[in-house]
């Protein structure tokens, strides 16, 4: 590339940033590897929430849809659509999990504890839910995803990406993503041997 042509390029993304990804997540390639270990993953063992080390190579096994929300309110409501489609998909848990990964490092001053306990919640509520707790933010940063915001993006069971979205999800964004999940449970369940994946309410 000449130098004209290095320049022309550097003023056009200057110029308009907009046009180009927050993040770096190319469709069908693996996520970046990441590792939280302040905080982690939520789980309850005698009735009381306690958090474990988590990483991104336990993403693999499962199709699965990752919901990874700054903790905050607005962010939270972003794509609040989507999980009620989710809900009533009713999409078979044997082969599909949702994880839900909230960046506490985004929180507002204050509300850490608030936040965690919105998780805490929701970990009763829906005990098949993974729920990640992201006090350092390390995986926005590992990811690139856009700060105080929400993204949503789509793993087939060998933990490729077939769908990302930093940002909100309009109506038919959230169609499409509820059809890939419903293509790619099909394709898991026929490997498996199984034409009619068990459904668990």
């Amino acid at each position: 590339m000449t130098r004209r042509a290095c320049l022309l390029t550097i003023w056009v993304l200057l110029i308009f940033p907009r046009w180009l990804p927050a993040h770096i997540l190319p469709l069908y390639r693996m996520l970046p590897d990441v590792v939280v270990s302040d905080g982690g993953e939520l789980q309850y063992q005698d009735g009381k929430p306690h958090y474990l080390s988590w990483s991104s190579a336990q993403l693999v096994g499962k199709v699965r849809l990752i919901q990874h929300i700054a903790g905050r309110m607005s962010a939270r409501n972003m794509n609040e659509t989507l999980m009620t489609a989710l809900k009533a998909a009713n999409l078979p848990r044997e082969y599909y999990q949702t994880t839900t990964i909230v960046n506490a490092d985004e929180a507002v001053i204050g509300t850490g504890f608030f936040v965690r306990k919105r998780i805490e919640a929701g970990k009763t509520q829906y005990p098949w839910t993974q729920f990640v707790l992201d006090n350092q933010g390390e995986v926005r940063k590992a990811w690139q995803l856009t700060p105080k915001s929400a993204a949503v993006i789509v793993l087939d069971k060998e933990g490729r990406i077939r769908y990302v979205k930093d940002g909100s999800l309009n109506r038919q964004e959230v169609q499409q993503v509820v059809n890939l999940l419903q293509v790619l449970l099909s394709q898991a369940s026929s490997e498996q041997g199984d034409t009619k994946p068990r459904i668990e309410k």
